[in-house]
């Protein structure tokens, strides 16, 4: 919309600021007629599209459209000094209307907007990784969604094949992160642990490098919790790569007791028992 009354304000603000307002008067030169005037971009308010300017021109951060670096050209023309702006022109009321991009002339602008964007990208991009990482780690749903005993058999198993890859390759945040703070567990030969912390310490000086997990196929039975999770039953067996010749296969049967609780499945409590030589 055009607005006579806004003229000396956008002339104002041009001169002083070294912003193009939305409606933009181009200077009169000598012996040149005034120039015509380019409409609003869209719809938008003058004065709204104004300020948006000036917070343009205060951060330096282009919120909308892509910057481009615009210069004035020389003032001393005998000709009326013509902004170069984006996009396709088209007649209205005689008048040239064009849509163009918020635009800052100063060197400084331009890099600034250039590192605003890269910024963006990657904190997109960082997004994205640590969510993608977040749900990867559990791509299993609540209990309340799991309508079937498949369902429920196939979302244990999914946590559990994590979970011990995590323990053969000894990444102890990543095993750690399937139990609870407060976790029980009950051992046939080592007897009780009590935390988490105190789980993983085990782990980390008894397995590491040491023994390795293999669920054996067929075993892994799964039992409905209502209102609380799942229990896991079955028999595993247990490696010592490199050392197969004089450390021979274990096989133990374990119980896990999976409780689904703020958005994550934990295991609260563990029994590991029946330890025997695996039979031949």
């Amino acid at each position: 919309m055009y607005l006579p009354s806004f003229q000396p304000f956008a002339h104002s603000l041009l001169k002083t600021a070294g912003v193009y307002p939305p409606v933009i008067f181009t200077p009169k030169a000598r012996g040149a007629q005034t120039a015509r005037s380019f409409a609003v971009r869209g719809n938008s308010s003058p004065y709204f599209s104004t300020a948006s300017a000036l917070l343009v021109k205060t951060t330096g951060v282009y919120l909308r459209a892509r910057p481009a670096c615009v210069s004035l050209g020389s003032t001393n023309s005998s000709k009326p000094v013509a902004l170069p702006l984006t996009g396709r022109t088209r007649e209205h009321s005689g008048t040239a209307v064009r849509r163009f991009r918020w635009v800052d002339e100063s060197r400084k602008g331009c890099v600034m907007n250039r590192i605003a964007k890269a910024l963006r990208v990657g904190l997109s991009l960082l997004g994205l990784a640590v969510f993608g990482s977040v749900a990867g780690a559990q791509d299993v749903p609540p209990l309340d969604k799991i309508q079937s005993q498949a369902e429920l058999d196939k979302a244990i198993a999914t946590l559990d094949a994590p979970l011990f890859d995590s323990y053969n390759k000894c990444d102890l945040e990543k095993f750690a992160s399937y139990f609870t703070e407060n976790v029980e567990f009950y051992h046939d030969q080592g007897g009780l642990t009590l935390g988490r912390a105190a789980l993983t310490e085990s782990v980390k000086k008894n397995i590491c490098g040491k023994v390795t997990r293999e669920l054996v196929p067929g075993t892994l039975q799964v039992f409905y919790m209502k209102g609380y999770g799942a229990i896991e039953m079955g028999v595993h067996r247990f490696h010592h790569p490199g050392h197969e010749d004089t450390e021979g296969v274990g096989e133990g049967r374990f119980v896990h007791l999976w409780q689904y609780k703020d958005g994550a499945w934990k295991i609260t409590r563990v029994l590991s028992y029946d330890h025997h030589a695996a039979p031949k």
